[in-house]
């Protein structure tokens, strides 16, 4: 990996937890454990001072680096902590500029905390995506929570009664492929597109397909294959073409591994990817990861109490685990040559599929814990 080249990033902190423990997480699903704000705190201003070494200020001091530096109370869950309005606050204080919401909020407190939503209008929320996986039953099976479909309903009521637009991303699954005429009929039930131009935009709703890894590997067997293609209703197919600008479904949704497999079997090169904005996982013991990829052993770049952040971001910068060097060192050749399934017919982004190979692999190369 290249060294940083950008003074941007952002620590993130799992204060609260999540009310979910969905199928589909990249994250996983720890348990919920509080951090305290003098945590926080502790954690923001170890970011905040570090500096490489030998890089000094005009008065002969380590001159801070991360500039801005983003600081926020959640990686999981927005807003599932109970002080939810103290924590945002806190992210204003601490870190650079307004707090980045992703025009995400949380599901659960939307149907829970009835000034929730309004709250998230007046701070400047204008959309909030929210997750299905087709009707009732299948929804509330993956998000691992009963409730969790008339929660996500009940959300999108709030959500335009104070003018915020929800868009509807729908993961598609095998089992969902079946529901997703009545999903289609359930969104002109509610009115939804009427009701989002009325506040100035269009109704966003898209297919798609969770990545490979922290949880969703467990349900890679549920993956649609090209045949799912077909039974996606027209006017479903032309919104999610829509939303990630693309001229045809496969575009959007990918291609049979088979199909790519035999494209990247001669890449030479690693699959370096790297996020938009660096980001920082810290959790409440304290261990960091990087949002290049889930927080598995092979990732972990140290523990910020125990190693310090100098040793954690050498271990970042060196690639100096072995996610990292799999990542930016191994041929992705290698990786399909050793993984690769020819005859298979499942749904892939190129990403997505050497994400796949790169968890393999890093179960194959993971240390058995003492």
């Amino acid at each position: 990996m290249p060294a940083l080249s950008s003074r941007a990033a952002a620590v993130l902190l799992d204060m609260a937890g999540c009310p979910n423990r969905c199928r589909h997480c990249w994250l996983g699903n720890p348990p919920n454990r509080r951090m305290s704000i003098e945590t926080l705190q502790w954690v923001a201003q170890q970011f905040r001072a570090w500096a490489p070494s030998g890089q000094s200020a005009p008065c002969g001091e380590r001159a801070p680096f991360f500039q801005p530096l983003t600081v926020s109370t959640w990686f999981r869950e927005p807003d599932f902590a109970d002080d939810y309005r103290r924590f945002y606050e806190l992210e204003r204080e601490l870190g650079d500029g307004e707090p980045a919401r992703f025009e995400l909020l949380s599901i659960w407190r939307l149907a829970h905390d009835e000034g929730y939503a309004r709250w998230a209008r007046d701070i400047g929320t204008e959309a909030c995506q929210i997750t299905f996986f087709g009707l009732e039953r299948n929804t509330d099976y993956f998000v691992r929570r009963r409730g969790a479909f008339r929660d996500s309903l009940l959300a999108t009521e709030r959500l335009l009664e104070v003018g915020i637009r929800p868009r509807w991303q729908v993961f598609m699954l095998e089992p969902v492929i079946p529901e997703l005429p009545r999903l289609v009929d359930l969104i002109q039930q509610l009115d939804l597109e009427r009701r989002v131009r009325a506040l100035g935009h269009e109704f966003a709703v898209f297919l798609n397909i969770p990545s490979p890894d922290g949880e969703a590997f467990h349900i890679e067997h549920l993956r649609p294959t090209e045949d799912a293609l077909s039974a996606i209703p027209a006017n479903l197919a032309a919104k999610t073409c829509q939303h990630f600008g693309a001229a045809t479904l496969q575009e959007c949704l990918g291609k049979a591994e088979g199909e790519l497999l035999r494209e990247l079997v001669d890449c030479d090169q690693p699959f370096a990817d790297m996020p938009s904005t660096l980001a920082f996982m810290v959790t409440p013991d304290l261990d960091v990861y990087s949002n290049i990829a889930e927080p598995q052993p092979w990732w972990r770049l140290g523990n910020l109490r125990e190693d310090g952040l100098d040793a954690i971001l050498d271990c970042f910068q060196q690639d100096a685990n072995p996610g990292l060097r799999a990542q930016f060192h191994l041929p992705v050749s290698r990786l399909a040559r050793a993984y690769g399934r020819a005859e298979g017919r499942q749904l892939y982004s190129r990403g997505d599929l050497i994400r796949r190979w790169l968890r393999l692999w890093g179960e194959e190369q993971a240390i058995p814990a003492e």
